[in-house]
């Protein structure tokens, strides 16, 4: 049964909780296009040495979809806020907060806003060090949706549409994905009954017209030699088969976090709680609960 959170800036998040209370505690944010059920394949493997919480972000699926000023109440330090906002309401110790895509830049903001808060990351991309590599022919063809985001005629044709909204869902979940990865019917089925309903679509990209989008972060990042790191240690998990982030890109991590380790998702695309669930999980525990195993699927 999910449950909302107390609003912070008026925003309300919908969450779920699993597993074991008084465990360490565990918290999994999302990316677009999807939403909390994206770790539906990672919860159980947690269950039994974690107390889960995985929330919907601002925007997206049974959270508020406030139409307000985007850059005030959608950037990454405001989605941040609502997270560092459900911690606090749960009375949570130190969390180990996991994340992908958009997921991943929110729970780095909370890192530097609340280090407190947060005992360690395990994140996929988006990370800081791509610097002006998001200039290259290559990237800019890929990263081509941000600026489309940007245009009222992105919400004017797909806004509301659930065939819209089911054709441009499928491309990123098809060319995202790895080889050997394909979301079923039912599952896309299910995040466009999510999206298409009026002002969902709008709201779900709201995040890239605050200008927290990929390149709008690689270039206002600060150069390596200026960088300020993050101090919560970090797993990553950098997966071989995302078009939007190549392994390359993963050299420079060590300017940006004082204590982070880089692990490949040999077979895996940009989707890694669904692509690699195992893997993802095992990286979780490998901070939260050194001792534990994965739950047998």
């Amino acid at each position: 049964m999910w449950s909302r959170s107390a609003p912070v800036d008026g925003f309300r998040l919908a969450f779920d909780r699993y597993g074991t209370p008084g465990a360490p505690p565990v918290v999994l944010l999302h990316g677009w296009p999807g939403n909390r059920h994206d770790y539906r394949h990672v919860v159980p493997l947690l269950a039994d040495a974690a107390d889960v919480i995985v929330p919907d972000l601002r925007g997206f699926g049974g959270s508020d979809k406030h139409a307000v000023a985007v850059r005030h109440f959608y950037s990454a330090t405001a989605q941040a806020s609502s997270v560092i906002g459900l911690i606090r309401e749960l009375e949570l110790p130190p969390v180990v907060l996991a994340g992908y895509d958009v997921g991943s830049r929110v729970a780095q903001s909370v890192a530097r806003m609340q280090p407190d808060l947060v005992a360690a990351l395990v994140l996929s991309p988006p990370l800081p060090g791509a610097g002006d590599r998001v200039l290259s022919a290559h990237a800019q063809s890929e990263f081509w949706y941000q600026a489309f985001h940007q245009l009222p005629v992105a919400a004017q044709l797909i806004d509301g549409n659930p065939d819209a909204v089911r054709d441009y869902l499928r491309h990123f979940w098809v060319h995202w994905s790895g080889p050997n990865f394909t979301l079923p019917d039912e599952e896309l089925e299910r995040l466009v009954g999510d999206y298409a309903l009026p002002g969902a679509f709008t709201a779900s990209i709201a995040w890239y017209r605050a200008g927290a989008g990929m390149i709008a972060q690689a270039l206002t990042e600060l150069p390596p030699e200026r960088a300020i790191k993050i101090r919560v240690p970090a797993e990553v998990l950098w997966p071989q088969h995302d078009p939007l982030f190549p392994r390359e890109w993963s050299d420079r991590l060590d300017y940006y976090f004082t204590d982070v380790q880089v692990n490949f998702a040999f077979d895996a695309g940009h989707f890694t709680p669904l692509e690699c669930p195992r893997q993802f999980a095992e990286l979780i525990l490998i901070r939260a609960a050194p001792n534990a195993e994965p739950t047998a699927p």
